[in-house]
């Protein structure tokens, strides 16, 4: 009985942990591989080159941040406010993780400063982002620059609130996102 392939996705997984922690200068096979537990030879069996591996990185990230979600949200129907909140769960759930997680969308908006490829990627996975929170705010806010405020901020919470180190005037975090969420859906 030959030996268990270590599967393409743990390869892309952890190719976007090692973006994540030091660019992608980091996404060494040599490093991966040695992350992983295994030899380099596996990962050529899946991938022609490191450039290969980047690519498909990007296209699982892009897939991940953007289509699977709004799957997601859509598979679970009623109005555009229930659709939204579910949408706000699913994101806050999404913290942590090598693929839909913060720490790897921070990393591709970094490379992204330097890479116009990699800009260009960004650019279609946010605007195809926004587009979805805008066709839920339309169902429910006649006006589009309330469509537009409501989309760009629901979206800049979850880029940037991370960044964010400020007290909340004796309420909790959560309490504020908990209101601000709730300001958004009225």
């Amino acid at each position: 009985m030959g030996a268990t392939r270590t599967p393409r996705g743990k390869w892309i997984e952890e190719g976007l942990r090692a973006l994540a922690a030091g660019g992608p200068e980091a996404v060494r096979v040599e490093s991966l591989a040695q992350a992983l537990g295994v030899s380099k030879g596996g990962f050529y069996g899946y991938f022609g080159s490191r450039g290969a591996l980047l690519a498909e990185m990007l296209d699982t990230w892009e897939r991940e941040v953007s289509e699977a979600v709004i799957e997601l949200v859509e598979s679970g129907g009623g109005d555009a406010r229930a659709r939204l909140d579910r949408l706000f769960t699913i994101v806050a759930s999404y913290e942590e993780g090598p693929v839909v997680g913060v720490d790897a969308d921070l990393a591709i908006r970094d490379w992204a400063r330097r890479d116009e490829a990699v800009a260009e990627r960004l650019r279609r996975a946010d605007s195809r982002r926004m587009e979805y929170l805008r066709s839920l705010f339309r169902a429910f806010c006649a006006d589009e620059d309330d469509v537009e405020v409501r989309s760009l901020i629901t979206f800049s919470l979850r880029i940037g609130s991370h960044f964010i180190a400020a007290d909340h005037g004796g309420r909790s975090r959560a309490e504020v996102m908990g209101l601000t969420r709730k300001w958004l859906l009225r």
